[in-house]
Parts: C-alpha cells; structure tokens; sequence
C-alpha cells in the first residue's frame, strides 16, 4: 500500500539550490559547532584550575558561571552564523546557477523552426561556458540535419510527382481523343509504364539509401572482386548498348559486411561511370587489397569535372547538369547511395576529378570483422 502511495504521489526533487544551499550551510554550521566546542573544552579545563586570590580563597562558582555564560553565548554565535550562512549560501547558490537557468530557458525555447538560435553564453573560461559552446556546436549540427532532411524531402516529393504528372497527363490525352485507335492507346500504356518503372526505380533507390543509413544489422565475410566480378557481368549489356568500354582488373579482396549493400554500392559506381560518359569512352574497374584494406575502384571518361563539385555530387539528388550527358535519366542518389553505405561499413570514399574528364573513385573497406549476429 505504501509503494502504491509513493507511486501515486512522487515526491518533487528538491532544486539544485536548494541541495547547494543545504551543503553549504552544513559545512559553515559543522564548522562553527566544532570551533565553539574547542572554545568550550579551553575555557572549561581553565576555569576549573585553581585560581589563588590575594586572601588565598578561590571562587566556589566562577566556573559554572563561566561555563554557563559561554554556553549561552556560543548558541546565539551559533545560530547567527547559521541564518547567516543560509543567506550567504543561497545567495552563491543563485549565482552559481545563474548561467545554467539561463541556458536552460533558452534551450527550452528552441525548437525545431528555429534552430538557427544559440544560447551564446558568455562569460569566463570555465566549465559552464564550455558546456554553451558543446550545446551551440549540438544545436548547429541539428539544425544542419533539419535543412539537410528538408531538403530531401522536397526533392523526393518532386522526383515522384513529375512522373505521376506525366502518367496522368498522358491517360486524360488518350481518354480525351474520342479517334484514338488501339495503336495509339497501346502507345499511351507503354509510356505510362515507362513512367511507372521510373518511380519504382526512385522507390528503390530511396529505400537502399534509408537502409543503408540506418546501419549494418550484421555482417558477413566476402570476396570484393567476386561481388565486383557479378556486378560487371550484369552490366556488359548495358556498356555494348551505350558504347562504353568495360576494362575489368579483379584481384581477390577480402572483406565484411552486408553482401546486398556492398552489391548496390558498386553497382552504383558502375551505374554512374556508364551514365556519365561520352561515346566510345571507357570503364575501368579493379579490386586489390593491401595493408589490411580491401579497395574497389572505378575510373570512367566522361565531361570535365570541377573539383570543387566533386564533394556536392555525393549529396542526394545533386547532378551537375545536362552538360554532363545527353542520356542521363538518372535521379541523381547513385552516388549518395555510395556515400551512406560506405559509412555504414565504416569505409572510406576517395573522389578525383581526372584531368582529360570522368571521376576516378576509390572505395577502402577497413579490415575483415568477424561476423555478428
């Protein structure tokens, strides 16, 4: 019954003043007590020493009358110096606080639509300004996810409404011709499965992008050129149609990790250097492994890159234009995809521009870790 009670009606914490305050009269207090009772004990032990006056008697009761007399003194010492010390203590309680209240007010008012705030606490180099500075540098980080979050959002929302535009553009045209023929009606499906597959392709990418971000629920021993070696191989058709050159250097790499992540990724790679290439251009890619790092890397011609760009393309739905190929239909998350999924595996992604154009890009996968569940 009494856990039931205290369960109902749980006491409230006392404040951190008030605990500061408690700790800091105690200390005065016990520090008094004990000062007033070494007075005591001196004054005690001298006034029962024999004490000779000019007629050779001694006082009967000068020492219980000095003993009571202390007694009396040394309460009302004592119970000045507590409500003294109450006061002093909850007064440096307060201000010690003072900058702790403060930023708690202003984190209490920040929110999500206004993170661009800061506590901008200022004041001496110490603990509590440090602790401003930690929750500013927090506070910026957030606000950097929010913008980054927001951003995504509204571009996925425009990549999947542009094809449903067009499906729905393209039946209200066929519906509206009351001439249509069969021929044309068939026309009309086909683009609008076209479109269709479009948006699947966006979903997919979508997906393998939240995944991969979420990070590795276990991971699995492979061989890095034989995942590179099946992507290639899937690939070839697409290369001959386009006119891209496959130039394949595969030397085993052994490596951990999510097998069907680690397949997006290089099809990503591979993907993105066949998208973004000229005609009658070249792929190369290899796998090695040297001081305990397993590495893939894809080199592709293609337009000239801007090194300054290199760094914006692995951010989500970043292109750089049409400039870069004629064919692209891409949605631009290949290369984000390959940045979220390296993180995952704690690897690291190395982007060159190559002078005469296309992207060198290197993969390094740390060493192998044992597997887990």
């Amino acid at each position: 019954m009494i856990g039931r009670f205290v369960q109902r009606h749980h006491l409230r914490r006392v404040s951190l003043r008030v605990q500061l305050t408690v700790l800091y009269t105690g200390l005065i207090g016990a520090f008094v007590i004990v000062v007033l009772g070494a007075a005591g004990l001196l004054i005690g032990s001298s006034s029962r020493s024999v004490a000779v006056v000019p007629n050779g008697t001694v006082p009967p009761l000068s020492g219980q009358f000095n003993g009571r007399q202390f007694a009396l003194g040394a309460a009302l010492v004592a119970l000045v110096a507590v409500c003294v010390a109450v006061a002093v203590a909850w007064w440096v309680a307060g201000r010690f606080l003072r900058p702790l209240r403060e930023m708690n007010e202003s984190a209490q008012e920040i929110s999500a639509s206004n993170l661009h705030r800061r506590l901008g606490v200022v004041g001496p180099d110490d603990e509590l300004t440090e602790l401003g500075r930690t929750l500013d540098e927090l506070f910026g980080r957030l606000e950097g996810s929010f913008e980054s979050q927001r951003r995504f959002v509204a571009n996925a929302s425009h990549e999947l409404r542009t094809p449903l535009a067009g499906q729905r553009t393209l039946l209200q045209v066929a519906l509206a011709d009351p001439g249509a023929s069969a021929e044309s009606l068939r026309l009309a499906c086909e683009e609008v499965l076209e479109l269709g597959e479009r948006q699947e392709r966006l979903i997919d990418s979508l997906l393998t992008l939240a995944s991969s971000e979420q990070g590795l629920e276990y991971r699995e021993p492979l061989d890095l050129s034989s995942v590179v070696e099946g992507v290639v191989a899937s690939r070839r058709e697409l290369a001959a149609r386009v006119g891209v050159s496959l130039q394949v250097s595969l030397a085993p790499a052994a490596a951990s990790g999510d097998m069907s992540l680690i397949e997006s990724l290089v099809a990503n790679l591979l993907d993105n250097a066949l998208e973004y290439n000229v005609p009658a251009g070249t792929v190369e890619v290899a796998t090695s492994r040297s001081g305990g790092e397993s590495r893939v890397a894809i080199s592709n011609t293609g337009p000239v890159v801007a090194a300054a760009d290199v760094d914006r393309l692995f951010g989500a739905f970043q292109r750089l234009g049409a400039d870069r190929t004629s064919r692209s239909s891409g949605h631009g998350l290949g290369l984000a995809i390959v940045k979220a999924i390296a993180d995952a595996h704690g690897a690291v992604v190395t982007a060159v521009p190559r002078p005469e154009g296309g992207l060198h890009v290197v993969v390094s996968l740390p060493e192998v870790v044992a597997s887990a569940s």
